[in-house]
């Protein structure tokens, strides 16, 4: 009938409908009741509840992971949208009130975290003092989504399709060593020259590594296609040194252990000292690491405004250029 009350015990489960949403996403107990900020015990408590409502099976559990039944990815299927819809709605009231303010969650890589956005971060907590920032520091790609993250900072050629990106500055990578470096072990004219030296670099894979370059002349690293095969020279390259960060590259190659492949972001600070030199300044590496800084974040129809202004400040504190 028209004037025929909701349920009130299906109302009373609409919180255990959103988390079954969130145990979806994240995979498994633990992961879902963290990102809620509640125990493990309530969340299979809530679980459970709503399986005895339904009367049928939501969830399978195995020693090793969480898996929904038909039942439960059908529900959760035709439900989650409406749960994303009421977060952009309450987000959109909350941003409403004349302070940006609330929990903004950050992941960025190690050194240039360490190098380039730590040091503006004062200014910008300074400025919004209600916004409470978590800065995650990994050079792992992490899934925003499930993680919780609002802003992710990463090197790329071309931001993921399905992902909002705000480009901050243009990056490029240079070969670096120290003057000692290279007055004991000579100057590559050529990037076959590398053959010869101590190659410190950044281990992608397990196979051998391989650097690649094109003709500085080749185009302005920011935007053009330099890289194609016809102009592309691809080397081999050993050495005794390897680690998955820039800054250690760096430091490894200050202290003249050979000629670091590095983010120009991470060698400035050594080349305006004169502790490092920049080595085959005619030839631009490629494919090494992203020849742009983009703040990326999943698409949603409405940005909060504690990001919308955390992005703006970004925007305009790399548009003077990078520390040294």
């Amino acid at each position: 009938m028209a004037n025929e009350k909701p349920d009130a015990k299906a109302e009373a489960l609409w919180s255990h409908l959103h988390w079954l949403v969130v145990l979806e996403q994240q995979g498994s107990f633990t992961s879902a009741a963290a990102r809620l900020g509640v125990s493990k015990a309530a969340m299979s408590q809530r679980v459970a509840e709503l399986e005895r409502a339904a009367g049928v099976a939501l969830v399978t559990r195995t020693t090793r992971s969480v898996r929904l039944t038909e039942a439960g990815q059908r529900l959760v299927d035709e439900t989650r949208g409406a749960f994303e819809h009421i977060a952009d709605s309450f987000a959109g009231v909350r941003d409403l009130a004349a302070e940006p303010r609330g929990l903004l969650r950050v992941t960025a890589p190690v050194a240039f975290s360490r190098q380039q956005l730590m040091p503006r971060l004062p200014a910008f907590l300074r400025a919004h003092p209600q916004i409470r920032l978590e800065l995650d520091l990994s050079d792992h790609l992490r899934s925003l989504a499930m993680e919780g993250f609002d802003i992710a900072v990463r090197h790329a050629s071309t931001p993921p399709e399905t992902h909002v990106a705000w480009a901050l500055a243009p990056t490029r990578s240079l070969l670096v060593a120290s003057t000692d470096y290279l007055a004991a072990h000579g100057t590559p004219a050529t990037p076959q020259d590398l053959a010869a030296h101590q190659c410190l670099h950044y281990p992608r894979t397990q196979g051998a590594m391989a650097w690649s370059f094109v003709p500085a002349y080749a185009g302005a690293y920011a935007g053009a296609d330099a890289s194609a095969d016809a102009v592309r020279t691809v080397v081999p390259v050993a050495g005794g040194f390897a680690a998955n960060n820039s800054e250690m590259l760096r430091d490894a190659a200050m202290a003249g252990l050979g000629i670091a492949l590095v983010p120009d972001f991470s060698a400035q600070s050594g080349l305006a000292s004169g502790h490092l030199r920049e080595v085959l300044p005619g030839w631009r590496p490629v494919d090494a690491f992203g020849e742009q800084l983009f703040a990326i974040r999943p698409y949603a129809s409405h940005v909060p405004r504690a990001v919308a202004v955390f992005v703006e400040f970004l925007r305009a504190s790399f548009a003077a250029g990078f520390i040294r």
